[in-house]
């Protein structure tokens, strides 16, 4: 037991770490570790846990970590993936208030922030096209991503985009 915990606990800190963009950016960092790696999950069961995760509401790798280690060690692994998951984040956060607050202000920072803000958006939109072409491409996917596509560039709320999805995939 203590060895699966330990794993979920390294797993998840990998995630916390390397998890740079957020979202979609660490989809592939989630998926090695608990396929590749760990194997506690399969292929098909994670392409499966990904959908469901991203209609609950909340991190994607915290909902993964609750997940996977849930499965892995019960309500203690749970716990002990999200610490794991949590922990680099959290401290990291508190460094980049210190910075932030300290050179805001800065031509160099703000220019650093922008090259970020574009390595992220190429990364956001990598994973959209892996995801994309990793399912089988019919009318529906399709239908699915122009709407989603067309509803976002009218600037609706995330929350109704997501509700008018599922009614269509519903329907269809």
């Amino acid at each position: 037991m203590f060895s699966n915990l330990l794993n979920l606990f390294i797993s998840f800190f990998k995630v916390g770490l390397l998890s740079f963009g957020g979202a979609y950016s660490l989809v592939p960092i989630i998926e090695s570790e608990v396929v590749r790696n760990n194997h506690w999950l399969n292929q098909d069961e994670f392409l499966q846990i990904l959908g469901i995760v991203q209609v609950i509401p909340g991190a994607i790798s915290i909902k993964f970590a609750t997940y996977t280690g849930f499965k892995v060690a019960g309500i203690f692994g749970a716990i002990v993936a999200n610490i794991g998951n949590l922990l680099f984040p959290a401290f990291l956060i508190i460094v980049v208030y210190f910075a932030y607050d300290a050179f805001h202000k800065n031509i160099y920072f703000k220019q650093i922030l922008t090259g970020i803000k574009y390595a992220v958006i190429g990364m956001v939109i990598m994973i959209m096209f892996r995801y994309l072409f990793q399912k089988e491409l019919n009318y529906k996917t399709i239908i699915f991503v122009i709407v989603g596509a067309g509803l976002t560039f009218f600037e609706i709320h995330p929350a109704y985009i997501v509700l008018i999805i599922g009614i269509l995939a519903f329907l269809l």
